[in-house]
């Protein structure tokens, strides 16, 4: 009985800190935007934890393919594996955001060491790019208030979005991601795809399938995608001096 009333509490703990700390509905949610106005049937589709191959190119493919611009956050190691790659997604016209370094958990337990990774990154991503983000979004969309401080100090704007498939990581059908994703859309919605997992690659074969299908389902229902930026009125990249 007493296991049993410990496993309930942490239940309930845990169910608290997510909706505090990284639930995109939580109150706190406008100092870090899900969403964005809902005058206009537009959409903001982002990818994380990327670039990640050949998956992000392939989505690169499919994007061209439909004339659309998306935003993709990078993994400051991951761009540098990739260095063609993140490059590329900035000549195709996209937007690039700072997703952290690593993307460990552990980092969040020391602040200023995930400082160090922000700094970082924004670094690697100038040097390759030739543009230092002025988007960035946590890993797990982790909203600890200090930390969301931290980088608007750095000149950066916190953004946030909506999963568009919960189970994402565990590569379900990608027919069965997509229903899902076009099924919460709305208009200024900013859905979040992965072309990567955490900062070590992974097969993301399906994620490619659900994109495809997504944007399909979603410009037959007349729907306009735009950047993160435009839909938030936001720069997207920081200016010298």
């Amino acid at each position: 009985m007493i296991v049993l009333a410990v496993l309930v509490l942490l239940a309930v703990l845990g169910t608290v800190l997510y909706w505090l700390l990284m639930s995109p509905f939580a109150p706190s949610s406008r100092d870090y935007p899900h969403r964005g106005p809902a005058a206009e049937r537009v959409v903001a589709l982002t990818f994380d934890d990327g670039p990640n191959e050949p998956y992000t190119s392939q989505i690169l493919d499919i994007l061209a393919a439909h004339d659309i611009r998306a935003t993709f956050f990078h993994v400051g190691q991951c761009a540098e594996r990739h260095p063609e790659v993140a490059a590329r997604v900035i000549d195709a016209g996209h937007v690039v955001g700072n997703h952290s370094l690593s993307h460990r958990f552990s980092t969040y337990l020391r602040p200023r060491a995930f400082e160090r990774e922000v700094a970082r990154t924004q670094g690697i991503l100038a040097r390759i790019t030739g543009r230092t983000p002025a988007l960035a979004r946590t890993p797990w969309l982790w909203r600890q208030p200090a930390l969301l401080r931290m980088l608007r100090r750095g000149g950066l704007h916190p953004v946030a979005g909506e999963f568009g498939h919960a189970l994402e990581v565990f590569q379900p059908s990608g027919d069965r991601m997509a229903r899902r994703a076009i099924a919460k859309t709305r208009p200024g919605s900013i859905l979040i795809f992965h072309d990567g997992f955490d900062g070590r690659g992974g097969d993301r074969a399906e994620t490619v399938v659900a994109v495809r299908a997504t944007v399909e389902g979603l410009l037959a229902r007349g729907y306009r995608f735009v950047t993160v930026d435009e839909l938030l009125g936001v720069p997207a990249y920081q200016t010298a001096g």
